[in-house]
């Protein structure tokens, strides 16, 4: 499998974001890990790393639950922002509402739909598939 230069991972549920932290490093597939607490701290972050021409993360795996910004409002907004890198975006999360599956959809998330807890598993099939 290919190594990820950086990872990024934005959830505001501690329990949750140990978890999938302490997965990705198990993984030795990665070499940096970038969390966010909200879609709004990571939006302005992310957007500075693009002004900077810095280098984008390959992955997010996004909450849709959370304060300030929720995933939604994330989406929406970085969506919008021209970017030639490739950015593979997984809706991590604990909805299981079909209508929140039918949302992610019109982002052309392409099945890219987890549903907490993340398993070991999981981890490695993404980073396998890219």
């Amino acid at each position: 499998m290919k190594k990820i230069d950086q990872i990024c991972i934005i959830d505001d549920d501690p329990t949750h974001l140990f978890i999938t932290k302490k997965y990705v490093e198990l993984s030795g597939l990665v070499n940096n890990i970038v969390v966010y607490k909200d879609g709004k701290e990571a939006y302005d972050s992310l957007k500075a790393i693009i002004v900077a021409s810095q280098k984008l993360p390959e992955i997010i795996l996004l909450d849709l639950n959370m304060p300030i910004w929720d995933g939604w409002q994330f989406l929406e907004e970085f969506l919008k922002i021209p970017i030639q890198a490739k950015i593979h975006i997984f809706i991590l999360t604990s909805s299981v509402s079909a209508e929140d599956k039918i949302r992610a959809e019109q982002f052309n998330l392409n099945g890219k739909y987890l549903v907490k807890p993340i398993t070991f598993g999981e981890i490695k099939t993404i980073f396998s598939e890219l």
